[in-house]
């Protein structure tokens, strides 16, 4: 259930008063509404939004329609519903990616990358993608480059799936009908019939594998990151990615301590939200490390070796 929004008599009045946490002004009216659809799991009606924020009605359309013609939000193919727009998604991706959000996240990926010795990352969903937020390569010279904000297919990447298998119903299965099931290798899952029961495995085994689906020889390991408020939404994904030849798929379950820990680190962070708070991080306990991983000075010795 989303929180309600404070309620207000005209929009058109603003107060040079208000404070960032208040609704008082037409501004911060707006921003309080898109928190308000951003928030839901599902596309809403007019009536649900007027039922949530308690404004006249004429007031709440003509809110929405000014977020509508921003690129803010957008209204589904039968013109009844408001979702976030490709705007608003955009916004918050610029805002994930922000060199100063990234700072204590960046932190956490560091230490698991120390501690499984392969390369990690987060993600979140974009669309019928999985954008790159944070990434941290291994000192291991044989590696896959991915830069944060890069992007890759839902059908084909373990945190796609992840994210698939988590949608609400109604969301997914429109999602699943639109998605191109491009084949990539020979692993890659080309029809929906086959993604939708390895969506099911995923639920139930609480983790997600790419077995070389979206590149030949890379396979990956991701976990997901819940709200803090809920364990029913994945608000990202952490993942490991590696070379088969050195990470077969066969021992990507040695790697899953580590990651479901980083993954609880990163939830704690999101529940405290404001802008003094400080992220945890969380210190990876060296018991789960994957066995027969370097060392950080073992793994950057290759890398010195040819260079000499």
């Amino acid at each position: 259930m989303t929180r309600p929004l404070a309620s207000s008599t005209d929009p058109s009045r603003a107060d040079s008063t208000t404070s960032a946490g208040d609704t008082s002004s037409p501004a911060l009216r707006l921003i309080a509404l898109l928190e308000h659809v951003a928030r839901a799991d599902k596309a809403l009606t007019l009536t649900d939004i007027i039922g949530e924020v308690r404004q006249p009605k004429p007031t709440v359309y003509r809110m929405l329609q000014q977020l509508e013609q921003a690129g803010l939000l957008v209204k589904e193919p039968e013109g009844k519903r408001y979702a976030p727009g490709a705007r608003l998604a955009k916004l918050a991706e610029d805002v994930l990616l922000n060199a100063q959000v990234r700072a204590a996240r960046h932190a956490i990926l560091q230490q698991l990358v120390d501690e499984i010795g392969e390369t990690c990352n987060y993600t979140m969903p974009a669309g019928t993608e999985v954008v790159y937020l944070d990434r941290v390569e291994t000192a291991w010279p044989l590696r896959f480059h991915l830069q944060p904000g890069s992007r890759v297919p839902l059908h084909c990447s373990a945190s796609g799936k992840l994210f698939l298998a988590w949608m609400p119903p109604v969301q997914r299965n429109r999602l699943l009908g639109h998605l191109q099931y491009k084949g990539y290798t020979p692993n890659t899952i080309t029809t929906r019939i086959r993604l939708e029961a390895e969506l099911a495995r995923v639920r139930a085994q609480g983790y997600a594998l790419d077995n070389e689906e979206y590149l030949d020889g890379l396979v990956c390991v991701a976990v997901p990151v819940f709200d803090p408020r809920s364990r029913q939404k994945v608000r990202g994904s952490v993942a490991v990615q590696a070379p088969a030849s050195r990470f077969p798929i066969e021992r990507a379950a040695s790697a899953l301590p580590a990651l479901q820990r980083t993954a609880l680190a990163f939830a704690q962070s999101l529940s405290e939200p404001g802008p003094g708070h400080r992220e945890r991080v969380a210190v990876p306990s060296k018991d789960a490390a994957r066995p027969g991983a370097p060392s950080a000075a073992k793994r950057r010795a290759p890398a010195r070796r040819k260079q000499t």
